[in-house]
């Protein structure tokens, strides 16, 4: 079980990991070695996730997700896969986490009166110079 928040815990069988070849320099070790990681996550199905929690994941992590619902993220800094298992579950875990909190409701407030009376004598400093713009005798 991995513990993403006080009430949301993932089962690990939910997480499908496959190892694949890194792209990139990394000489005779990338070309011979599977260390990087590629983490599946069917976040459409898992019963772990309320429904708010899965439609904020879902705006969140837009770029990882394919049409079906589920969740593709691909760890390949680290040389090895234990390395890179673990930053994939991590960014997981964080993704899930970010999406877990609920946006702050915004307040709204009112400007202050010395705000006020600030934007007015800004507006009337702008007028009076294009007031001085204006050819003489045209008002």
């Amino acid at each position: 079980m991995i513990r993403v928040t006080r009430s949301i815990t993932l089962d690990e069988s939910e997480l499908r990991l496959s190892f694949i070849r890194s792209g990139g320099p990394g000489g005779q070790n990338v070309n011979k070695v599977s260390t990087a990681c590629q983490l599946r996550f069917d976040a459409a199905n898992c019963p772990a996730l309320s429904e708010p929690v899965r439609r904020r994941l879902a705006a969140l992590a837009r770029p990882y997700l394919t049409a079906c619902g589920e969740l593709v993220i691909t760890a390949r800094e680290h040389r090895t896969q234990r390395r890179n298992r673990d930053e994939a579950v991590g960014r997981l875990v964080e993704l899930i986490r970010r999406a877990a909190t609920p946006p702050k409701k915004r307040r709204p407030t009112t400007a202050t009166a010395a705000s006020r009376r600030r934007r007015l004598e800004s507006k009337k400093r702008r007028s009076d110079t294009k007031q001085r713009r204006r050819p003489p005798g045209r008002e």
